[in-house]
């Protein structure tokens, strides 16, 4: 599925880069805990919280991979410190999620979920987005074990961690709150272009409130 895509050239793609970051060669493998095991038989991937009919929406695997594949070409920026650019990443859009299981019109956040009880919020409007893409290919490869497969999300104008490998689910939330990252000392947000790596640096408005 899909075709690798021509690369730009270094010194254009450095240009390019948000601030603090470096142009990186290859992807290396970064996270938190071990690489779980990939049991197709047990895998779901459910929609639940404040859906639109109240309902939880659930998928298997077979049925997860059946739906519309589509392609996005984009960049990863890790928090630290390194940018992947122009990478294929292919996959199911999350547009598509939404629309097969729409969220209440209260929804402002989402919670993705990951093994291990792994999580990481967005906002909606982040989520929805054109370029956000539930990934199970890049480049026209199938993802491996060590990086995220069978599914991780991309959310190529957010930090990297906003995108939790090996996804399960989503949650849908009228309030937000913080992810497994965020509790740590993240970014609620985590925008590369402003450099919002800590949680030191957030604003008014940027977290949960109290």
């Amino acid at each position: 599925m899909g075709h690798p895509v021509e690369r730009e050239s270094g010194e254009t793609a450095r240009s390019q880069l948000p601030p603090g970051q470096r142009l990186q060669r290859g992807w290396p493998v970064t996270h938190y805990g071990p690489v779980p095991k990939f049991r197709p038989e047990r895998w779901e991937f459910r929609v639940f919280g404040a859906t639109a009919d109240g309902g939880k929406h659930c998928w298997n695997h077979e049925e997860f991979t059946s739906l519309p594949y589509a392609t996005v070409v984009a960049d990863l920026h890790c928090v630290t410190k390194f940018s992947m650019v122009g990478a294929e990443w292919g996959g199911i859009p999350a547009r598509t999620i939404l629309e097969m299981a729409p969220p209440a019109p209260t929804v402002t956040h989402v919670m993705v979920w990951a093994e291990y009880g792994f999580s990481s919020n967005l906002r909606l409007s982040d989520f929805a987005s054109d370029s956000t893409i539930f990934a199970t290919h890049k480049d026209g490869e199938l993802l491996t074990a060590e990086h995220g497969f069978p599914l991780r999300l991309i959310v190529p104008h957010l930090y990297a961690w906003k995108g939790p490998k090996w996804v399960r689910g989503v949650e849908y939330m009228t309030t937000d709150r913080r992810g497994f990252w965020e509790e740590r000392g993240y970014h609620n947000i985590g925008d590369p272009w402003k450099e919002q790596r800590y949680s030191y640096q957030e604003e008014p408005g940027d977290g949960p409130e109290l």
